[in-house]
């Protein structure tokens, strides 16, 4: 059995920032075939808004080609669940998509930069119990 994972929005975009940063490495990962990237509608529409935000958008010059290339290899390559949206564990509820995603996978990593997702002792005891866990 392979390794899957869910890739939290905002390594999505630091990946697409900084192409020498931790989060990229995540993204060579993925691409490389090294684990299967999970990924919900919801988390994909997050991403692509969050993408085209001018304020994200001009600050860091992304540019349209670029947020497609993305787009594309995660609609091709990522294993896409459909979710509830039932789980309530965290205050944000973009959070809790993340850990729903990879719940009705069976995922047994979360790839994540929040805070309320690796370090509330509430949602890590979650996560233990459902035999999941965060990377940074």
């Amino acid at each position: 059995m392979g390794i899957n994972a869910v890739i939290d929005t905002n390594i999505w975009i630091s990946a697409l920032l900084n192409p020498h940063g931790h989060p990229a490495l995540s993204r060579s990962s993925f691409e490389t075939g090294k684990f299967q990237a999970v990924i919900s509608p919801p988390l994909l529409e997050e991403l692509i808004d969050v993408l085209q935000r001018p304020r994200i958008k001009d600050k860091y010059k992304i540019l349209s080609e670029d947020i497609e290339e993305l787009v594309v290899l995660i609609e091709e390559r990522c294993k896409i669940v459909m979710i509830m949206e039932e789980i309530t564990i965290c205050r944000d509820k973009d959070d809790n998509r993340v850990i729903e995603t990879a719940l009705t996978d069976g995922a047994q990593y979360i790839v994540t930069r929040d805070d309320d997702i690796k370090r509330d002792k509430t949602v890590i005891d979650f996560l233990h119990s459902m035999g999941l866990k965060s990377r940074p």
